[in-house]
């Protein structure tokens, strides 16, 4: 009874008695806050396992992935913060002993304290500043007040004050007696504010100071790591490597990755001579053998790479970089350089379709709309042509030589294909086999295996799910269906040069039956003997390589390339708007490079394209200056002017005779854009859908080839609609016009009557406007738009017609702003009247 007593006069928090104040004080401390803390540390644990350093950059001091949003819930947050928190509050709430404005509970500062850094790693930053606050306010006596300034002064940081945390722990150096490890964490978090601030030499001088005094080796090493990369910033490599030497010195009392990438930016730091060539590729060597850097071989094997690059051995630089991508456990941003460095290599080789190949894998592992993302992503737009008209001039190539083959050397070039693809398919079998059996006997020898020997394959779970497995790794998803190794079904032919199988149409990689694969037959049957086929191939390399040729000259400064190509369109017949615009730009070409060509060339289309621009150009260079009225720009700007004044046939006319004149000019493709647009206007629906898909399919990787495009797959489907709204009954609401017919021929009586309908509309103080739209060769309209209402419309028309001071008895219909949409990009007048206009019986 007595004890019961005592226990129960003990759980008062109101009474500042000995008992009363150790019994709050040891369940604060060995109940709530020990269980507080515990979670506080599995998070903290959580966040540095779960966190990845990015050692491309220089690393922060803290490990702790920052957002940018500013946190005041706890939703979505860590559930072992959440606990701690908890707890916490659990032992503010009910052991506080807050007596007379003094807390007598020993163990609450430390519950705030708790409760602030869990808040903290929760990146909850205004309510852990609270809890920092109030104890710096509340337990002036508490020995722990330079500790909850210095968790203050990084919340400060976190909120981007660097300034107001570094005159705070100025303060706290002045006028407390701080322990090592307290100064240490000042001062760190000191060196990040001024990293913050772009002061790294100030930084480098606090870290120096937070490594001296910290007695956690990890720390330690992170510090020293992170001063030679701010000495690498500042370009003191001799000072930096001193640093890391001091990161490798700790050995195995630090984590092993700041050790490893200490040795790699030793190396990086480290310029490649005759006399240091062989020390450096065995100090790499021992890296890469060294079983404990198993798990840092992706970081060895680039720099691997990077070192023979620089040392000429660009076949093992290649190895090097591959095998580093395949090391890789998931770093982007590695992933991203190591490809960079494949895709320049191929690029200043001059293999563009490589090249880009590798810069889209590069751009696969940027972060979208960095400057390095905008940068890739520009050259890969140059090399996105390049690719394309590659790929036709090879496609066209394999189809047209197999055409010019004789025919025996066409058949043993296809027995030798069909040879060369069985001893393939036999070998890739075997192996197959001999994988298969491995795998089954490893699957015998495991416990699933013993327990299930002798039963059928497929009745076994366990086994049955290996070999789904097994399949799934080596032929990925494929659907339950005929020829179902081939991931593509189209008909091929083989290329001459790889065997590998192209069609006519540009297709690679097709995949053929069994049967077929080895047909000597089926081969020649696919090979084109239409005379006109093989004259539309040798048309579209012709095109391909006249395009490359540009590209190459213009956007790649590769003149020997560009030259190449546009001598092998004049030597391959080409269409006659070709030869001219070739003719020019390998002038250009010659003159820039000093050939003694370029005279003889420049000879050539001055005597046979003496009435052409281009020789003009030549003969007077005065004529190409900007603003000249002759420029493809300004005749572009005038005909456009013509567009908009609806004179829709002299627009296409003579954007074709542009097309014609100008042809290679890059102004090209904004003149069919402009012609099929007029042609839309004038011709209706179908003539337009035809000349976007033109546009589109002959400029696909030009601005307005991939406009036609979007307009082909977005905009042409809405406008297909053909069939009328209904315009029954008299009051329905909607947006109406009334239409005066004219023939274009009447022009003048148009104009007379717009004149008069804007001065009816301005008299009557109506909202409408008046327009003349054409609609074909023959007819125009005069149009009031903007009525709310079919009656209102009609009114508007028997005004005009009965009132005296109009008197309009010009034929006129009353149509829905719908209707007439349709009426316009159908051409289609004649159905609307038959339907909507002509009274039904």
């Amino acid at each position: 009874m007595i004890f019961g007593g005592l226990l129960l006069s003990s759980c008062s928090t109101k009474k500042d008695k000995f008992i009363n104040r150790n019994w709050h004080a040891l369940n604060t401390k060995y109940n709530t806050l020990y269980n507080g803390n515990i979670a506080f540390e599995q998070g903290r644990q959580e966040l540095h396992a779960n966190y990845r350093d990015d050692y491309w950059e220089v690393l922060p001091i803290e490990r702790l992935e920052v957002t940018d949003e500013v946190k005041l819930d706890s939703e979505d947050n860590n559930p072992n913060f959440i606990i701690a928190e908890e707890k916490a509050t659990k032992a503010i709430q009910k052991h506080s002993m807050d007596i007379k404005d003094e807390e007598r509970n020993p163990q609450t500062d430390e519950a705030f304290l708790l409760l602030g850094k869990a808040r903290y790693f929760d990146q909850r930053y205004i309510p852990a500043l609270e809890s920092f606050n109030y104890i710096l306010r509340k337990y002036v006596e508490s020995d722990k007040l330079n500790e909850a300034t210095i968790w203050r002064e990084k919340t400060n940081m976190r909120l981007d004050n660097p300034e107001l945390a570094i005159k705070n722990l100025r303060r706290m150096f002045k006028f407390e007696q701080l322990k090592d490890q307290e100064y240490a964490d000042a001062n760190a978090v000191l060196a990040q504010c001024f990293i913050n601030l772009k002061a790294p030499d100030t930084a480098i001088q606090k870290l120096k100071i937070a490594q001296a005094y910290t007695k956690k080796n990890p720390e330690k090493g992170r510090y020293l790591f992170i001063i030679g990369q701010l000495y690498n910033q500042l370009g003191h490599k001799d000072s930096a490597n001193y640093a890391f030497d001091k990161v490798i010195a700790l050995n195995r009392r630090s984590p092993r990755v700041y050790m490893i990438n200490a040795h790699l930016k030793k190396i990086q730091n480290t310029e490649i001579t005759e006399t240091n060539k062989e020390g450096l590729f065995e100090y790499l060597t021992d890296l890469e053998e060294n079983r404990e850097n198993r798990p840092f071989l992706d970081k060895i094997y680039r720099q691997l790479a990077q070192y023979h690059m620089a040392t000429q051995s660009d076949s093992l630089a290649l190895v090097y970089y591959n095998k580093s991508l395949r090391a890789n456990t998931g770093e982007r941003k590695l992933s991203a350089l190591n490809y960079r460095n494949l895709a320049d290599y191929y690029f200043d080789l001059d293999e563009y379709k490589t090249a880009g190949a590798y810069y889209d894998s590069t751009l696969t592992n940027l972060t979208v709309n960095t400057k390095d993302h905008r940068r890739v992503q520009k050259i890969l737009d140059n090399l996105e042509d390049v690719i394309t008209y590659e790929d036709i001039v090879q496609n066209a190539d394999s189809v047209i030589t197999l055409y010019e083959m004789p025919e025996a050397e066409r058949t043993a070039y296809f027995e030798a294909l069909i040879a060369e693809l069985k001893r393939k398919d036999e070998a890739a079998a075997e192996k197959e086999q001999e994988r298969a059996n491995a795998g089954f006997a490893t699957f015998a020898e495991s416990q699933g295996g013993k327990e299930n020997k002798g039963k059928f394959y497929f009745y076994n779970i366990t086994s049955l799910g290996y070999g789904k497995n097994d399949f799934r790794t080596r032929w990925g998803e494929r659907a339950l269906e005929d020829d179902w190794r081939w991931s593509n079904k189209s008909r091929a032919l083989p290329s001459e040069a790889t065997g590998q199988l192209v069609d006519a149409n540009n297709s690679a990689d097709t995949p053929l039956t069994e049967e077929q694969k080895y047909s000597l037959d089926y081969y020649l049957e696919q090979i084109p003997t239409d005379v006109t086929v093989i004259d539309s191939l040798r048309g579209e390399r012709n095109f391909a390589n006249y395009q490359l040729g540009l590209i190459y000259k213009e956007k790649f400064k590769e003149n020997l390339l560009a030259a190449g190509k546009l001598e092998r369109v004049l030597a391959e017949n080409p269409e006659e708007r070709l030869i001219l615009p070739s003719k020019y730009n390998l002038f250009k070409i010659y003159e820039e490079t000093g050939s003694a060509l370029a005279d003889r060339m420049k000879q050539d289309i001055i005597r046979n394209h003496s009435d052409t621009r281009y020789a003009e150009i030549l003969l007077n260079p005065q004529a190409v200056l900007e603003g000249n009225t002759d420029s493809p720009d300004a005749r572009y700007a005038a005909l456009y002017k013509s567009y908009e004044q609806q004179h829709y046939l002299q627009v296409i006319t003579q954007s074709q005779d542009y097309i014609n004149k100008f042809t290679g000019d890059p102004i090209v493709p904004k003149f069919e854009m402009l012609k099929a647009n007029a042609i839309g206007r004038l011709q209706g629906f179908e003539p337009f859908k035809e000349a976007l898909n033109y546009v589109a399919l002959t400029y696909p990787n030009n601005p307005e080839g991939k406009k036609a495009e979007q307009m082909v797959a977005e905009q042409l489907p809405k406008l297909a609609a053909k069939e009328f709204s209904p315009e029954t009954g008299s009051v329905g609401k909607g947006n109406w016009k009334v239409v005066f017919p004219f023939k274009i021929k009447d022009n003048k009586k148009a104009l007379d009557l717009k004149k008069r309908l804007e001065e009816s509309i301005k008299e009557l103080r109506y909202k409408s406007l008046v327009s003349i739209d054409i609609y074909n060769l023959e007819d125009e309209f005069v149009v009031v738009h903007g009525f709310k209402s079919k009656d209102f419309a009609l009114g508007y028309a028997e005004l005009l017609k009965n009132n005296r001071d109009y008197r309009i008895k010009d034929e006129n219909f009353v149509v829905l702003s719908n209707n007439y949409k349709i009426i316009q990009v159908h051409k289609n007048l004649e159905a609307y009247k038959a339907q909507i206009l002509t009274p039904k019986p």
